[in-house]
């Protein structure tokens, strides 16, 4: 259910900002050779994730993110997950707040961790900002290299 009151309008429109404000050239990370590691991402800030609409076109979000375990963990909410319910192949990428890309792409498979799991993911996002970082409603969803243990993503 879609949340229509005061909170609900004030997502839309940080939501439309952000889109006007990501970098043109974070499209680019949807048709570069995945030739990146998880290593590039260390010492970064933002890390550009993409997802695919039904119709195959490429979305690319920059967000925050950890690693721990050898996995990339962000948070995320919303219509991003649906697309990875879709379609669990992603692309990430070390990035600017805006979006442009700072190295080559990561191939990834995108899958929503249990609850026994999200503990380790939030710890892992905490050291990659420190105090700075609230935490956050939404779903944590973590990329590997290999595919994910379940196929259920929800």
């Amino acid at each position: 259910m879609a949340n229509t009151g005061l909170i609900g309008r004030i997502e839309r429109l940080q939501n439309r900002f952000l889109d006007w404000a990501r970098s043109k050239k974070a499209d680019e990370v949807a048709t570069a050779e995945p030739t990146g590691r998880i290593e590039d991402l260390r010492g970064r800030n933002y890390c550009v994730l993409v997802t695919y609409r039904k119709n195959g076109a490429a979305i690319p979000s920059p967000l925050w993110f950890g690693i721990g375990n050898a996995k990339i963990y962000v948070h995320t909410g919303g219509v991003k997950l649906k697309r990875m319910e879709r379609n669990p192949n992603v692309l990430v990428a070390p990035c600017t707040f805006r979006g442009r890309p700072l190295g080559p792409p990561i191939k990834a498979t995108a899958r929503l961790l249990s609850s026994g799991q999200e503990n380790g993911a939030e710890a892992s996002i905490q050291s990659n900002y420190g105090s700075s970082v609230a935490s956050t409603t939404g779903c944590s969803v973590t990329s590997t290299r290999s595919a994910p243990t379940s196929r259920s993503l929800l």
